[in-house]
């Protein structure tokens, strides 16, 4: 199992993928296709759309992954998808908002 670790830049934040293209080869075998594991961690653990640890570990088919361009093409938009997300717009504008009580 080989993995590849790749950094970028989100709104800001820095996240880090950790991407194993073929996460068990007897699940290739037996199934046909390739699973692919994806860590995916914000800096300090702040919160992301996909997240509110800012941390999430997420299989998916190794030919969507690579259909999206590779892993951090596809994290880049399960995150620009998932931060149209009304609780995400919300969350956001409560952080930049100041609150007096």
């Amino acid at each position: 199992m080989d993995s590849v670790r790749e950094t970028f830049i989100w709104q800001g934040l820095t996240i880090e993928t950790l991407h194993t293209p073929n996460w068990s080869e007897i699940y290739r075998t037996t199934y046909g296709y390739a699973l692919s594991h994806l860590q995916i961690s914000a800096a300090e653990r702040a919160p992301l759309p996909i997240s509110a640890t800012g941390y999430v570990s997420h299989f998916e088919r190794a030919d969507n992954i690579e259909a999206e361009g590779g892993a951090v093409a596809y994290v880049q938009a399960w995150l620009e998808h998932a931060a149209q997300s009304p609780a995400w717009i919300e969350a956001q504008q409560k952080a930049r908002q100041l609150s007096l009580f």
